[in-house]
């Protein structure tokens, strides 16, 4: 987007095809001949995408989903073995605490979908 004081005569853009710089709103390339292409407007969105929360909420099931497969196979619950040793430390308080992050970030997207 172009400042306010700044007119249409004074817009410098790049040549896709040749990459001179060329001035003001022409229909072709002065150096090139090559036809430009035209600039749209892009309007900017009055809110980003996802903000009911869905995103939020899926974020968090996908968080304690993570959570409950890494406590499963890291706490020694399934009949495979891993290869490498797990430190304690991450299924007794990084799972759990992945977990509640999870859970969060769920509430957090249902609160957002109730206010909106």
């Amino acid at each position: 987007m172009s400042p306010s004081w700044q007119s249409q005569a004074d817009m410098k853009r790049q040549c896709v095809y040749c990459g001179k710089m060329v001035t003001g709103p022409r229909p072709a390339c002065p150096y090139c001949r090559e036809a430009l292409p035209e600039l749209k407007k892009v309007a900017a969105p009055s809110a980003p995408a996802g903000s009911d929360g869905r995103r939020e909420v899926r974020r968090g099931l996908l968080y304690m989903l993570l959570a409950a497969v890494v406590h499963f196979f890291a706490g020694g619950y399934s009949s495979l073995s891993l290869p490498i040793p797990i430190n304690p430390v991450v299924f007794e308080y990084l799972t759990p605490l992945l977990f509640l992050s999870g859970l969060g970030f769920t509430l957090y997207g249902l609160i957002l979908r109730m206010k909106s």
